[in-house]
């Protein structure tokens, strides 16, 4: 059995990993604006169903990303708090155009 990550510090790097493939991200990055997007209409609207929408897009995307591309357990199986703020930091670099450099510190290949 592999070996607990304790840190947070720890886990980014085996988190950045595991998205390798650009297409794994780009899932992701779907999933997340979708979820973003619905997350505030449930909020404008106080809607549940809505909410429940919101999560199941952003899940949905990044887990075909991990089971048809990357061909990984999504690491929310195992960390699932440190993967969702992962996630929005891999998602915010991305936007900011820094997640290559990052990907490029933790010598990952893109």
């Amino acid at each position: 059995m592999a070996e607990t990550i304790q840190t947070y510090r720890q886990f980014w790097p085996y988190y950045l990993g595991e998205h390798r493939r650009r297409g794994t991200r780009a899932l992701h990055y779907v999933g997340t604006t979708l979820g973003l997007a619905t997350l505030a209409v449930a909020i404008i609207f106080t809607s549940w169903p809505f909410a429940v929408a919101a999560v199941v897009s952003g899940y949905a995307f990044a887990w075909i990303g991990h089971a048809f591309i990357e061909r990984n357990k999504p690491a929310t199986f195992t960390y699932p708090f440190w993967s969702l703020i992962s996630d929005f930091r891999m998602y915010f670099l991305a936007v900011s155009g820094k997640l290559g450099s990052e990907l490029a510190r933790h010598q990952i290949e893109s």
